[in-house]
C-alpha cells in the first residue's frame, strides 16, 4: 500500500499495473471537490490516459492500491 497525499495529486503520472482498455499510462488531471463543502476532503479524481485522452474518475484511495496502480510510468 503506498501513502498518499491527495494534496499533491493533481498532475501525477501513473502506470495500470493491468492495462485497462489497452491504456496504460495515465495522469491525475483533475482533484473532484464537494461543490457543496469546498473544505471537505478529496473523494475522486480525474485521470486521463496519455495515448487515447479517455478520461475516467475514480476514488483517489484507488491508488494506493500496488496491485492496481504504479506510481510513475513504467
Amino acid at each position: 500500500m503506498v501513502k498518499l497525499n491527495p494534496k499533491v495529486l493533481l498532475h501525477s503520472k501513473w502506470t495500470a499495473a493491468r492495462p485497462i482498455h489497452k491504456e496504460k499510462h495515465f495522469m491525475v488531471t483533475q482533484l473532484i471537490l464537494d461543490e457543496h463543502d469546498p473544505q471537505a476532503p478529496i473523494k475522486f479524481i480525474e485521470i486521463e490516459a496519455v495515448y487515447t485522452g479517455r478520461k475516467m474518475q475514480i476514488p483517489w484511495r484507488e491508488l494506493q492500491d500496488a496491485n492496481t496502480w504504479l506510481q510513475g510510468w513504467r
